[in-house]
């Protein structure tokens, strides 16, 4: 059984998977950060000052300052500008796989399209081809 999980854990599509979630994860975070840093501050500013992600609903019906002060007392919140945050990077992590692999997919095309020109026929194909061109001609 150790060999298997050996064989299997080795096998060149699990690690290609490990390098593509630790990329993801990288990746992940630099989406965020664009999300937390550098879009949602302009849009705060576009809606009057609005911080998205301080936007909640206290469900035990008090009134709470922040967010932070509704969770240091331990209230239920429902965390609609996390939401909303959420949403943001979700799309613009979707856009860019979808940009990767139209890009991936436009170069696959591009190969099918342009296959490897075949070589020229030999001198003896040729002289082959003019002797039955010309039996076709006198026959």
């Amino acid at each position: 059984m150790l060999n298997e999980f050996k064989e299997f854990a080795l096998r060149g599509n699990v690690m290609d998977m490990a390098v593509g979630i630790i990329i993801g994860a990288a990746f992940s975070t630099i989406v965020r950060s664009l999300v937390d840093d550098i879009i949602m501050p302009p849009i705060g500013v576009v809606t009057g000052g609005v911080d998205f992600s301080s936007i909640f609903i206290a469900l035990n019906g008090q009134h709470y300052d922040s967010l932070a002060a509704a969770r240091q007392a331990g209230a239920p919140t429902m965390n609609i500008g996390l939401f909303i945050n959420n949403v943001i990077t979700f799309v613009i992590v979707a856009f860019v796989l979808f940009m990767a692999i139209k890009a991936m997919n436009q170069l696959r095309r591009k190969q099918e399209e342009d296959p490897a020109s075949e070589p020229p026929p030999s001198r003896e194909v040729e002289l082959l081809t003019e002797i039955r061109d010309a039996l076709v001609k006198r026959g």
